[in-house]
């Protein structure tokens, strides 16, 4: 009898142990899909965009998909780092920097007049003396200037790099400037060169037009300076483990989106496939900074 009641106990424990992992497969295969995105404009002026991709890819993936506009570009690398997000949407520079960290892979980036490629600029207001990089570096202990984000790539690193080359610029407390600040996002930055609360301010070629596009700011009283080589786009990238199958839904998916006010949110008129070697030159940029190592 007792013997009985150890076998039986036996099969009991299999079946439950057998029961609990398909739970386990079940609750994997259902986990939300978790996207954050960096913040290129406000973080409000994205929300009703944002919602709609989500939607969307819920759809695609057919799994939840919860998709978080960041308050900061640092935020969301450290998200990819301590395996707190699935996907991200980085700068340039911010994928580098996850990519070193955590090993984030470049799977797709935009498209905006049909090239995946955009430019630092350096704008002022168009009532303000200086017409070239040249007059900025000669009047530069007259000149209030602004970055984006400090991890921007247009906003920060590219734009640094060429003012440290004509050696006014090395940090925040070390320059030729009047003064020099941070605004955290390119619309600040935009908005600060037309109220004429800075007297000029690196921006994103792209969102800059956008803005100008949108009517958030007006065109009319800028003059662009400064562009830089071609930068190539914003990539969004999967953290390391995603599945192949997982890497190609959102691909399609992707590629497919033609959804005016989602697209808009990005200043793109299409999406295009995007990898690692396509931020080659961002990556020598970040170690010529010290910024990740060789």
């Amino acid at each position: 009898m007792t013997r009985n009641i150890r076998s039986l106990l036996f099969v009991l424990i299999l079946v439950l142990a057998g029961c609990g992992s398909n739970t386990t497969d079940e609750n994997n295969e259902s986990e939300t899909f978790t996207i954050g995105v960096i913040p290129v404009q406000t973080v409000g002026e994205m929300e009703t965009a944002m919602d709609k991709l989500q939607s969307l890819l819920t759809t695609e993936l057919e799994r939840e998909v919860s998709v978080d506009v960041y308050p900061d570009y640092n935020g969301v690398v450290e998200a990819m780092n301590y395996d707190k997000i699935d996907m991200a949407y980085f700068g340039p520079l911010t994928y580098v920097v996850a990519n070193e960290k955590s090993g984030a892979k470049a799977i797709i980036t935009q498209l905006i007049d049909g090239e995946p490629f955009y430019h630092s600029y350096i704008i002022t207001h168009k009532d303000s003396p200086l017409d070239s990089l040249e007059d900025l570096v000669a009047h530069s202990g007259e000149i209030d200037f602004a970055f984006g984000d400090i991890n921007s790539t247009s906003g920060s690193l590219i734009p640094a790099i060429e003012l440290q080359d004509q050696g006014v610029f090395t940090s925040e407390d070390e320059h030729e400037f009047k003064s020099v600040r941070y605004t955290g996002s390119h619309d600040a930055t935009a908005l600060a060169v037309q109220n004429q609360q800075v007297s000029a301010g690196a921006i994103d070629s792209a969102i800059y037009n956008q803005l100008v596009e949108a009517g958030k700011v007006d065109g009319t009283l800028f003059k662009t300076i400064w562009q830089s080589e071609k930068l190539f786009q914003y990539p969004w990238a999967v953290h390391k483990n995603t599945d192949d199958e997982t890497i190609q839904k959102l691909k399609s998916a992707f590629l497919a989106i033609d959804d005016e006010e989602i697209l808009s949110a990005f200043g793109a008129n299409g999406f295009t496939e995007a990898s690692d070697k396509d931020y080659e030159s961002i990556r020598q940029a970040a170690i010529k900074q010290g910024i990740i190592n060789e």
